[in-house]
C-alpha cells in the first residue's frame, strides 16, 4: 500500500486533532462526566478518525493515545498501560502463532486442496470449497488477511489462470466470479467465530466489560453455525444466478489439487503436530465451561507448544509483523474503551439516546439501528473502527430500551463483519482481492449491495429464531 502524500497527512492530522478539541470544547458535558473523563471521550473520538484518516499507521496513533490519555485522560500510566496485560490481547497474540505455524508447514495449504479435490468440479464447487477452506481456517486463525492472502487468494487465482482467466478480457470466465463468491464468503466467516476476525475479541471484551455478557469461543461458534452455514450456501448461488461465470464446468480443478496433494505428499512431522495443536486448542475452548481455563490459555499453550517443538522458532515469533502491530493497537484501544465506560461516558450516552426515542419500542428502534448500523459501514475501511465508534453506543441506547443483551450484542458484533462485504475496502482482505484486477468497481459494489441483503435476511431471519432456539434472548 502506498504512502499518502505529504499534504493529505497534514490535513488529516488537523481534521484528528480537530474533532478532539470539537469534542472537548464545543460538546456540552453531562454534570455525571468529570473533565478528564470528556477529554478522554476528545481522545478516543480522535483516534477512531484517525483509524479511518491515517494520518499515521494506527498502531502509533493509538500508542499516542495511550500516552496521552494519562497525561490528560485521568489514567495513570499504569492504568493506560493495562491493556497490554488483558489476557484477551493475549487470547489473539497467541491464535496469531498458532496461524503463522499453519501457514508455515503448509498445514493450511493441504486442507484447501482437499477441498478443493473433493468438491471442486465445478466452478460453483470451487468457490465453496475455498469458502470453507477459509471456515475451518476461522475457528483458529484471527486475521481474514492471512487466512485469505497467505492460503485462499493464492489457490483462487491459480485455479483461475489454470482455466486462461486472467484479469481483463477473460476475467468473465471464470475469475469474477471465484474472486466475489469467496470475498462475500471471508466476511461470512468471520462473522460465525469469535476468532474469525481480530475485531471479535474486541467486541466480546466490550460487551463483557461495559454491559457484564460473556462471549465464548463455544457460544459465538454456536450462534454463527446455523445463520453462517445458510449464508455460505446461499450468498455464492446468488452471484452465481446473477453474475453466472463463462465456465462452469472445471475437472481439471480438482485434478489440479489432486496433483498438488501428491506433490506434497504425506503430512510431515510438522504438520501432524499442528493439527493435533488445532484440536487441542479447539477441544479446550469448547469444553471451557468445565475446566474454567480462561479462552486466552489454550491459544498460549498451542503457542508454547509449538515452540517448544521447533515447529515455530523464536525468530517466527517476533518477527511476525501483524500480530506486534495488533498487540499495540488492539490492548490500548481495550484500556481506552473501558477507561471510558468507567468514566460514565456510555451511561451518559445512552440515557441521552434513549430519552430522544422515549415512545419507541426496543423492537422498532433494534431494526432501525441495525440497518442503519450495517450500511454506515460504507465510511469505514475497517471493522475495529466500526466497532469502536458505534457498537458501545448503540447496545447501550437499545439495553437501556429494555433489548435482550444477546440479540444485540451478538447481533452488532457479527453484522459489522457481514457490513465489510459493501465495499472494496471494508477490511483487510477486500482490497487484496479487488487488486488482483478481476472485479471492476460499479460490479464489486453492486454485487456487495444484493449479498448484504441476502445475509441481512439470513441473519435476521434464520439466525435470530437460532438464537431464540439456544435461549440467547
Amino acid at each position: 500500500m502506498s504512502q499518502p502524500s505529504l499534504r493529505r497527512r497534514l490535513v488529516s492530522g488537523l481534521a484528528v486533532l480537530g474533532i478532539y478539541f470539537a469534542v472537548v470544547l464545543l460538546l456540552p458535558r453531562p454534570a455525571t462526566v468529570k473533565p478528564e473523563g470528556w477529554r478522554l471521550l476528545g481522545i478516543f473520538a480522535a483516534t477512531i478518525a484517525g483509524l479511518i484518516l491515517q494520518p499515521i499507521p494506527g498502531g502509533a496513533l493509538v500508542l499516542m493515545a495511550v500516552t496521552l490519555s494519562s497525561m490528560f485522560g485521568g489514567l495513570t500510566i499504569l492504568q493506560a498501560l493495562g491493556g497490554y496485560g488483558d489476557p484477551t490481547v493475549w487470547l489473539v497474540m497467541g491464535a496469531f502463532f498458532i496461524s503463522t505455524a499453519m501457514i508455515k508447514t503448509g498445514f493450511a495449504r493441504r486442507l484447501a486442496l482437499v477441498f478443493v479435490r473433493a468438491v471442486g468440479q465445478t466452478s460453483l464447487g470451487i468457490a465453496y470449497a475455498l469458502s470453507l477452506t477459509d471456515m475451518v481456517l476461522a475457528s483458529i486463525i484471527p486475521s481474514s488477511g492471512a487466512r485469505s492472502g497467505g492460503v485462499v487468494l493464492p489457490i483462487l487465482r491459480s485455479i483461475a489462470e489454470l482455466y486462461g482467466s486472467r484479469p481483463g478480457q477473460t476475467a468473465a470466465l471464470l475469475g469474477t466470479f471465484l474472486i466475489t463468491a469467496v470475498y462475500q464468503n471471508i466476511c461470512v466467516t468471520a462473522a460465525m467465530f469469535l476468532t474469525g476476525q481480530a475485531s471479535n475479541p474486541l467486541a466480546a471484551k466490550i460487551a463483557a466489560d461495559t454491559f457484564h455478557y460473556s462471549m465464548t469461543p463455544a457460544g459465538w461458534m454456536l450462534a454463527g453455525l446455523a445463520p453462517g452455514l445458510c449464508s455460505l450456501a446461499l450468498v455464492p448461488l446468488l452471484i452465481y444466478r446473477l453474475h453466472p461465470p463463462e465456465i462452469r464446468h472445471t475437472p481439471e480443478a480438482s485434478s489440479f489439487a489432486a496433483t498438488q496433494l501428491r506433490e506434497m505428499g504425506r503430512m510431515d512431522r510438522g504438520q501432524l503436530i499442528v493439527l493435533c495443536v488445532f484440536l487441542v486448542v479447539c477441544g479446550l475452548w469448547i469444553s471451557s465451561p468445565w475446566h474454567n481455563l480462561d479462552i486466552s490459555v489454550p491459544a498460549l499453550l498451542g503457542a508454547c507448544a509449538l515452540l517448544a517443538t521447533g515447529i515455530l522458532s523464536w525468530d517466527d515469533v517476533v518477527s511476525e509483523r501483524a500480530a506486534w502491530d495488533i498487540f499495540i493497537w488492539y490492548g490500548g484501544l481495550v484500556r481506552l474503551g473501558k477507561a471510558l465506560s468507567d468514566a460514565g461516558v456510555t451511561t451518559a450516552f445512552a440515557q441521552g439516546v434513549a430519552a430522544l426515542f422515549s415512545s419507541a419500542g426496543w423492537v422498532l428502534l433494534f431494526v432501525c439501528a441495525l440497518v442503519i448500523y450495517f450500511y454506515t459501514h460504507y465510511a469505514f475501511a475497517s471493522i475495529t473502527a466500526h466497532i469502536l465508534a458505534m457498537y458501545t453506543p448503540f447496545a447501550a441506547v437499545l439495553l437501556a430500551k429494555g433489548a435482550p443483551p444477546g440479540l444485540v450484542l451478538f447481533g452488532f458484533a457479527c453484522f459489522t463483519n457481514l457490513a465489510a462485504g459493501l465495499t472494496n475496502y471494508g477490511t483487510t482482505p477486500s482490497p487484496m482481492f479487488f487488486a488482483t484486477g478481476y472485479v471492476s468497481f460499479p460490479q464489486w459494489w453492486k454485487i456487495g449491495f444484493l449479498a448484504s441483503l441476502v445475509n441481512l435476511a439470513i441473519w435476521s431471519t434464520v439466525g435470530f429464531a437460532w438464537w431464540k432456539l439456544l435461549g440467547m434472548w
